[in-house]
């Protein structure tokens, strides 16, 4: 089995404009599919991320990221195990909220070592 890390990507515009009522919603479907996620035994671990960020390179450091138009920013990530990225990509498009179209996950494979 390979190592993904699935990068979760929201508009930030969308979130702050959540009710309360509509974040714990959000936060319980995604509880859920973590939850089927870990019981195939496919889900290796992950964290909600806050939208606070700074953008670090060798001559400044920002802080509204790489991209200042951008409205979507990495809100959590997961790392995962299937047996290729076909597999990854399949099990993060199984997120309801991805199939909701209100997220976007992105795929990475993990660099091997050896």
């Amino acid at each position: 089995m390979k190592k993904f890390l699935l990068l979760i990507r929201e508009d930030l515009e969308r979130m702050q404009n959540m009710t309360e009522t509509e974040l714990q919603a959000d936060i319980a479907k995604m509880t859920r599919w973590a939850e089927q996620l870990a019981g195939s035994g496919n889900l290796l671990g992950g964290e909600p991320l806050e939208a606070e960020t700074r953008y670090v390179k060798r001559s400044h450091i920002a802080t509204d990221g790489p991209f200042a138009e951008s409205r979507e920013s990495v809100t959590g990530y997961m790392l995962i195990q299937a047996e290729n990225i076909e597999t990854a990509a399949a099990l993060a498009a199984s997120c309801p909220s991805v199939q909701d179209n209100e997220i976007a996950i992105e795929v990475r494979p993990l660099m091997v070592h050896e």
